[in-house]
């Protein structure tokens, strides 16, 4: 299995950032507006779990299940279903980094291997889409 790990750092308060992440349901307009253009939710068995259907900006699809959102850790965590990939498990962290800063870590496993250099190049580009709008003036 491909474990894939990226860092950033952003000029913006844990807090804040981590308000726009535990929304899973507006990627699009609160943290990678770009990144991804669409997003909705929808409810998968009596449980209480959800599946968000995303568009990204290049045109691709996906469709991940939300798996937890750790508002204690600042981490939320979720599976693509479906498509190409025999195995993903995804998380992404909000640490604190000083004063109005933050880190972001961003860990994927996937299968098949040779799909890890694409996911990968797609967790550069959020994280890219992330810091832009988080750094904007007024967000």
């Amino acid at each position: 299995m491909a474990t894939i790990h990226r860092e950033i750092n952003i000029e913006a308060p844990a807090e804040q950032l981590w308000d726009a992440m535990r929304d899973p349901g507006a990627l699009h307009t609160r943290l990678v507006p770009g990144f991804v253009v669409a997003c909705d939710m929808e409810p998968v068995g009596a449980d209480g779990l959800q599946v968000r259907k995303l568009r990204f900006g290049n045109d691709l699809e996906a469709r991940e299940l939300i798996v937890d959102i750790d508002d204690t850790r600042r981490r939320i965590a979720w599976s693509a279903v479906g498509g190409r990939l025999k195995h993903h498990n995804a998380s992404a962290e909000v640490q604190p980094d000083g004063e109005g800063r933050c880190r972001v870590l961003w860990t994927a496993d996937v299968l098949p291997h040779f799909l890890a250099p694409a996911i990968a190049t797609m967790i550069e580009a959020g994280l890219a889409a992330m810091k832009a709008h988080a750094e904007l003036p007024g967000t």
